[in-house]
């Protein structure tokens, strides 16, 4: 079974703003360039599940334009972390020493005091993923944090203690990756 991880297009919001749960629009000519790239490799059948944020659901909105032969879920457990109060601040702005409680802490301290801690996102997207289990090929149109916590999982990781255990990449704004998934036996 093959899981595809899509992120959303570029984002309307400034640089170096912290926008996770934050509902906000992505370029619309980024979106349909990224639906139509992704329409052309996607194959017939996959399922599409997409967070309901505005970013995500204009990429599966124009995806199902030029795709009418696939089904889209909107799937909550697919959203960005919930930076709580630092949500809209540029990150420059956030304390020095409210980031390092957050490093320091990081499995299970609440982003910006009132936000998700890493453990309970890494959680509510397991719970999506323990889901994918016998079913065919399924496409997600996500977040950043959504993707590097799959592919955590992916590996067998559930739970991470430390900031510098959290992956580094991810794809771009409006591209993909797949990961191959085992079918249990």
């Amino acid at each position: 079974m093959k899981l595809w991880l899509a992120r959303h297009a570029t984002p309307l919001v400034d640089a170096g703003i912290c926008y996770g749960r934050r509902d906000v629009a992505a370029d619309a000519a980024a979106t349909a360039e990224c639906a139509q790239a992704l329409a052309q490799w996607l194959p017939a059948g996959i399922r599409v599940s997409h967070s309901p944020l505005s970013r995500c659901a204009q990429l599966a909105q124009a995806l199902s334009e030029l795709r009418p032969d696939l089904a889209f879920t909107s799937d909550p457990r697919l959203q960005e972390m919930d930076f709580g109060a630092w949500e809209g601040r540029a990150w420059q702005d956030i304390a020095p020493a409210e980031l390092q409680a957050w490093t320091d802490g990081f499995a299970g301290y609440a982003a910006g005091g009132s936000g998700e801690s890493t453990s309970q996102v890494m959680a509510r997207v397991a719970a999506a993923f323990d889901e994918l289990q016998g079913r065919p090929d399924t496409l997600w149109i996500t977040h950043a944090g959504v993707i590097r916590a799959a592919e955590l999982i992916a590996r067998g990781v559930r739970q991470i203690s430390q900031a510098g255990d959290w992956p580094r990449n991810a794809p771009a704004y409006g591209q993909w990756c797949t990961l191959e998934l085992k079918t249990p036996s």
